[in-house]
């Protein structure tokens, strides 16, 4: 009953968090139809470009514009976000940050990685990266944990002198996962995950009604959302069940004594 309660409070905080971003009216940019990474990044939470895991995204922008990726992450991975800025031949010092927000649009803490660096003028290019703590199946409304959904890129200069403004820069966003496995496992599970639209999705089938519709984000995990519930949790399990069934034969069978003993006559 208290998972029941929690998953609950949850879930309603979550679908009231995710009813703004479903209601905009500019949908997010999708990945190219034939499969090739994209070549263009977007500018807001919006119009951040789908990225699927894997894929490396390239873009080409101004010093002192806003980029915006998204890609998927289910339960169970831990995302790494690398992005390679490609500077102008000459420039002064420029501090650029990359940021990871969830489905709820939470800025994300990294685990390590360098999620902010300065390059020297001069500097041809420099590097960022931010690994991700373990995305969990479920989680307290109160906690900031990552949870299964899209999540958004967000790489800009924050060190910008105003000789440098506008200069043309590329950029490249490669996102990697990590499947950590039965140790992230948790007791429970969103009913939907956090991506674009899916408040505004399951309050149309509640409703029944066919002329609702939401703009939902196209990409997710090659398996599918929260598919994998197949982890090496269940071998462990499995393992410490038949460990603790010998146990228990091998106490009855040291503590059940030798018996009767044979020559004790059958009055005795």
């Amino acid at each position: 009953m208290r998972i029941t309660r929690v998953l609950s409070t949850t879930l309603l905080a979550l679908g009231l968090a995710a009813t703004p971003a479903a209601a905009d009216s500019t949908p997010s940019a999708s990945p190219s139809e034939d499969g090739s990474a994209p070549t263009t990044a977007g500018t807001s939470f919006r119009t951040a470009t789908e990225v699927d895991q894997g894929r490396t995204a390239t873009a080409s922008g101004s010093a002192g514009d806003y980029l915006y990726w998204s890609f998927p992450a289910d339960a169970g991975q831990r995302p790494t976000v690398t992005a390679k800025v490609k500077l102008p031949e000459e420039h002064a010092g420029q501090t650029w940050q990359v940021d990871v927000y969830d489905g709820l649009r939470r800025r994300q803490s990294c685990q390590y990685g360098a999620q902010t660096r300065t390059a020297a003028p001069g500097t041809a290019s420099l590097e960022l990266a931010c690994v991700l703590r373990t995305v969990r199946a479920w989680s307290e409304p109160w906690a900031d944990d990552p949870l299964p959904g899209t999540y958004y890129v967000r790489l800009t200069v924050v060190g910008l002198k105003t000789a440098d403004l506008g200069l043309p820069v590329g950029a490249e966003l490669h996102v990697d996962s990590k499947d950590i496995g039965g140790s992230a496992a948790v007791d429970g599970s969103l009913a939907e995950p956090l991506v674009p639209g899916v408040a505004v999705k399951s309050s149309a089938d509640d409703e029944d009604d066919p002329s609702a519709s939401a703009v939902l984000s196209s990409i997710e995990p090659d398996d599918g959302w929260s598919s994998g519930w197949w982890s090496d949790r269940w071998v462990w399990t499995g393992i410490g069940g038949v460990l603790a069934a010998l146990a228990g034969i091998g106490g009855y069978a040291l503590t059940r004594g030798p018996g009767r003993p044979r020559n004790v006559p059958p009055g005795v």
